[in-house]
């Protein structure tokens, strides 16, 4: 799989720049990009597994596939809030959405609050601090937590795939091309 992953960006690197040589923010907008790439593979899982998984759950002690859906979608709210300056809107997703639909909306809607936040920084703003669970944190670590946190739940969810004998997406070459072309959008 990591041999796949450098074959695809390298096939990429001539055409292509992670991050802009010129970018007058290289911190906040490598950050952006990884958060773009973290979204295209969460949306992916979430639309891949059928919704009669979607209860699945490997033992009675941890979240259901779609309430580590809903965990990360409240997450989103959680991370974005503070660094946006805003009151949590605290949509309580984990707890109240349980179809496949509902989750992907709501992960949409989560990731499309959280863009606002990765869309605004840059590396000066980045080093405001503000509150995170009660430390202080440059908002730019905060930004990092949440790509930490929901790639943390993303490798709850490829277990859960690969109990169902599913091929999670970043185990899928074409997935990975294709979220590579993605990810290089501006």
């Amino acid at each position: 799989m990591a041999q796949l992953v450098q074959n695809l960006f390298e096939g990429y690197a001539f055409r292509f720049e992670l991050v802009p040589s010129t970018s007058d923010n290289p911190l906040s907008a490598h950050n952006k990009l990884l958060f773009r790439g973290t979204k295209i593979v969460l949306l992916g899982s979430a639309e891949k597994v059928p919704e009669e998984y979607y209860s699945f759950k490997p033992t009675d002690a941890v979240r259901s596939f779609g309430q580590i859906l809903g965990h990360v979608a409240d997450s989103q709210h959680t991370f974005c809030s503070i660094v946006r300056g805003e009151k949590n809107p605290t949509p309580n997703i984990e707890k109240t959405k349980t179809s496949k639909a509902e989750l992907i909306a709501a992960l949409k809607d989560a990731f499309a609050y959280c863009d606002k936040a990765y869309d605004g920084m840059t590396d000066a703003s980045g080093t405001e601090m503000v509150k995170l669970m009660g430390l202080d944190a440059p908002k730019l670590g905060v930004l990092t937590n949440n790509l930490a946190h929901a790639s943390e739940h993303y490798g709850n969810l490829v277990t859960y795939m690969r109990l169902k004998n599913i091929v999670p997406p970043t185990s899928d070459p074409a997935f990975m091309q294709q979220m590579i072309q993605q990810m290089m959008k501006r």
